[in-house]
């Protein structure tokens, strides 16, 4: 095919893109050599929201439960139990038992037992029953204790004394770890068998004084402000206690136990008595408000465990509008431990539900769970930031909550905890359990990938890096990695992110590495072959660098191997099985969309100067395109059939003795012919281009005039376009050169078409017409007579040159600057030189010329 400007491409880098001009967009798509685009594989929806795919790798039973039941026991609720009630851990070291001596003297006696069995089952019993009685059923009372009831005489019986204590706050809640159950004197173990039954008795009733007093509730004390209390009451009084959470010591002012009593106390009592669902979230949400204005989220309540305890118990209420509130308050708790696991795993299975999608857009679960991704240590809470996790990514999957996320800069968020996991080595404890957090987080970048915004986010967060890096150190985990390979292929799309990983030298080695590993994992390789193919599209050194790159064009061989027997025997099969079962193949099939997108990369790799010489070369490469016109159809699968022959026509171009597509030429011009028989005009078209680069061997040029395929050429300038026409008029070119070929324009009326091209084509397109009045040369290199030559149409066409050589005539025809810039550049260094020496040579040969009549196109 003769030449078209074939250094038109300037090679710079991808990542410095800059506006083409019009005139650069014209020719490069007039390159001789072209590059491929194709679809982006095809992800389908999960049909439900699981933990993970229905395809992961994963084995049940190496995998955290997706299905799991939430109750109050979830939780756990010894934050709710007296100080005297936390569990220690026991001492390595024996004990020192202490003893009470009246004086100085006194000698050390072993504590004994009590000597009466009865009394030690009294005193069993009764600390069982207080610990029941102030741990289980409801919590808040709706009546408040008397005043004077913390005076009412104890009987002698413990049993007795604390059913007395609790009998009418059966239904209350209360708050042992926000106050002291005991004196200094009472926490004491009394160890000495010689203390009395009165004192025993004494300790009790102090302690029932001020139980009682704590359950009785600020309020009224504020309603009866005559009544007296054994409590000290003061401007700056505090009170110290001990949370079982954080184990710090917490302050509480008398401000804050006021606004208790009077903004939260209610709401919880409100909890208590609710049954109706809707009260219950409306109470829900008033709580959330309150606990707010009071400064009082996070771990500043100081009586959260009262209130989580409350919460927790709500949790058996199988109802997800109310659960989506529970979870936001206790989120807002700062809860951790197995309390952190069980409020995560709640939204979860919240977010798993599709139908609550609209509930959860409204009540801001988003920013509690990206608060615990953030604050939450990644070791110590793998399990609950896994579910936390995992219910973002279910979020994602809904466009509203989806741009709510990009919004808050969540794509920085999980980039930040990517790095965390990334940290974790190989050898460590923790990195097997991590790698379930890896999935649900990746995941949700490949939703997030989809926007905009999100894009940009990436690019300016290093995701390029990161995503490597996790690539690279969980290459064994075909979950990550094949979310990770689905976020390369949506932004490997967009110019800015392709550039990016294109300078990430090493993501060239771990696709290799990948498809090795995973050869026959078509869902991933796919992905990687299509996001090479966009790396090589554009870019000259990402081309060098991967042919560079060890063991790379023999992937490629083998892989293309690989798919190519799965499509034959998927072929097979249909043939002998399938036509019988009325099951019709579905193109592209899976094998086949592999192949379309692998060959697509070998087609821009041999844009690169080297790289394609040394890709012509390659007789297995050549082999296996031919193999696929040999076998495939373009009725089968169109795509990939042409994507075959163009890289053939890109390696044809490369004219050197070691060229397989030369050795093999004339088997390649036989497979072309299918092409034309097709009622694929683009099949047409690219069968059309190979010829115009093999027509210009002489064994081609016969091939031509003996399958009459030059009928096909002359045909197609009718077609009225002008990359068909330019394709077509490049073999007549090259059939022209052989004197004993040229009569065949006259025969078939060829003359007549290439002057109808050039009046419809030739002043928007000098290429073209260039391109023409090269063939209408060679074709009269032995004139007599110019009518004789080109017939009727001879005045045409010389009114037409002459018409095309006037400068102001011809560049007229558009006003776009930079376009009549191009034009003009071509009109003189092209069509001008060819144009005059033709027009001159009719002009000889002519007895007489027409009056010409120049008018503008």
């Amino acid at each position: 095919q003769p030449s078209k400007d074939k250094n038109t491409e300037k090679v710079e880098p991808f990542y410095r893109p800059k506006k083409k001009t019009s005139s650069e967009i014209i020719n490069e798509a007039r390159n001789v050599l072209r590059t491929l685009r194709t679809q982006r594989p095809f992800t389908p929806t999960e049909a439900q929201r699981k933990l993970f795919g229905s395809g992961s790798s994963r084995a049940p039973q190496n995998r955290p439960p997706s299905v799991f039941s939430l109750h109050a026991s979830s939780f756990d609720l010894a934050e709710s139990r007296p100080v005297s009630g936390v569990r220690l851990s026991p001492l390595d070291h024996k004990p020192v038992l202490v003893t009470f001596a009246k004086d100085e003297d006194s000698s050390i006696s072993l504590p004994k037992l009590p000597a009466d069995a009865a009394e030690i089952r009294k005193l069993s019993s009764a600390r069982a029953h207080f610990f029941r009685r102030t741990s289980q059923g409801n919590f808040l009372c709706a009546k408040m204790v008397p005043p004077g009831q913390n005076e009412e005489k104890i009987d002698s019986e413990e049993p007795a004394m604390m059913n007395n204590l609790c009998r009418s706050n059966n239904n209350c809640l209360t708050e042992q770890r926000s106050y002291a159950l005991f004196n200094d004197e009472s926490r004491q173990l009394i160890c000495n068998e010689r203390i009395s039954r009165s004192e025993k008795e004494d300790s009790l009733k102090e302690t029932a004084g001020k139980f009682l007093f704590q359950l009785r509730g600020e309020s009224d004390q504020m309603k009866k402000p005559g009544t007296s209390s054994s409590w000290p009451r003061s401007p700056g009084w505090k009170r110290r206690i001990t949370g079982s959470e954080d184990e710090t010591q917490i302050n509480e002012s008398e401000e804050e136990e006021i606004f208790w009593h009077i903004k939260i106390l209610p709401i919880l009592q409100e909890l208590e008595k609710q049954d109706n669902i809707e009260n219950l979230c409306l109470a829900c949400t008033k709580l959330y408000q309150a606990l707010s204005e009071g400064n009082m989220l996070g771990k500043r309540c100081k009586r959260r465990s009262v209130l989580l305890k409350i919460l927790y118990k709500l949790v058996d209420i199988d109802s997800d509008p109310l659960c989506l509130k529970l979870a936001k308050i206790i989120l807002a708790m700062k809860v951790d431990g197995k309390n952190l696991l069980g409020v995560c795993k709640l939204a979860f299975k919240i977010c798993r539900n599709e139908k609550n999608d609209y509930i959860i857009q409204n009540d801001g679960l988003f920013d509690c769970l990206l608060e615990v991704l953030r604050t939450e240590d990644l070791q110590k809470n793998s399990e609950a930031l896994l579910y936390c996790m995992a219910a973002i990514k279910f979020m994602s999957g809904n466009a509203v909550l989806l741009n709510e996320m990009v919004n808050k800069g969540a794509v920085e968020m999980l980039l930040q905890l990517m790095k965390q996991i990334n940290n974790v080595k190989e050898n460590d404890t923790y990195f097997s359990s991590l790698g379930h957090l890896l999935v649900q987080l990746t995941a949700t970048l490949r939703n997030l990938a989809d926007l905009p915004p999100a894009r940009c986010q990436f690019m300016c967060n290093g995701a390029v890096s990161e995503l490597c890096v996790a690539l690279e150190q969980r290459m064994n985990d075909k979950d990550i990695c094949i979310y990770i390979v689905r976020i390369f292929s949506k932004l490997s799309s967009y110019t800015n992110f392709c550039a990016a990983l294109a300078d990430c030298s090493r993501c060239y080695m771990l696709f290799l590495a990948l498809l090795n590993k995973h050869q026959k994992q078509q869902d991933l390789v796919v992905r990687i072959i299509f996001i090479l193919g966009n790396l090589t599209e554009k870019n000259n050194e990402a081309r060098e660098q991967f042919f560079k790159e060890r063991g790379s064009v023999n992937t490629l061989i083998s892989l293309f191997q690989t798919y190519h027997e799965l499509d034959l025997n998927a072929q097979k099969w249909y043939h002998e099985r399938g036509r019988q079962e009325k099951n019709h193949p579905k193109h592209p099939s899976e094998a086949e969309d592999v192949l379309i997108k692998l060959i697509r990369v070998l087609a821009n790799l041999s844009i690169h100067p080297s790289v394609g010489a040394a890709l012509a070369a390659a007789h297995r490469i050549v082999d296996l395109l031919i193999t696929v016109l040999e076998y495939k159809s373009v009725d089968d699968c169109e795509e990939l059939v042409i994507n075959a022959a163009t890289t053939i026509n890109n390696l044809s171009y490369y004219k050197m003795k070691s060229s397989a597509v030369q050795d093999k030429k004339l088997h390649i011009a036989e497979m072309l012919l299918k092409l034309f028989m097709s009622n694929s005009m683009d099949g047409v078209v690219e069968a059309v281009r190979v010829f115009g680069n093999l027509s210009q061997y002489h064994e081609i040029c016969d091939f031509i005039m003996q399958k009459k395929i030059y009928k096909f050429m002359v045909a197609l300038l009718d077609a009225k376009n002008q990359d068909v026409c330019f394709s077509a008029c490049g073999v007549l070119l090259n059939l022209t050169v052989d004197k004993n070929k040229r009569a065949l324009l006259m025969e078939e009326g060829g003359i007549g078409k290439l002057v109808d091209c050039l009046q419809d084509f030739g002043p928007a397109d000098w290429q073209l017409a260039c391109l023409i009045c090269k063939t209408l040369w060679n074709y009269s290199e032995n004139i007599t007579s110019a009518a004789s030559c080109f017939g009727e149409d001879t005045d045409t066409l010389l009114v037409l040159l002459t018409s095309l050589l006037d400068e102001e005539v011809a560049l007229d025809y558009s006003l776009d600057a930079d376009l009549r810039d191009y034009h003009k550049l071509y009109w003189e260094r092209e069509f001008k030189p060819v144009a005059e020496k033709l027009l001159d040579r009719i002009q000889s040969h002519c007895t007489h010329l027409p009056a010409v009549t120049i008018t503008p196109f």
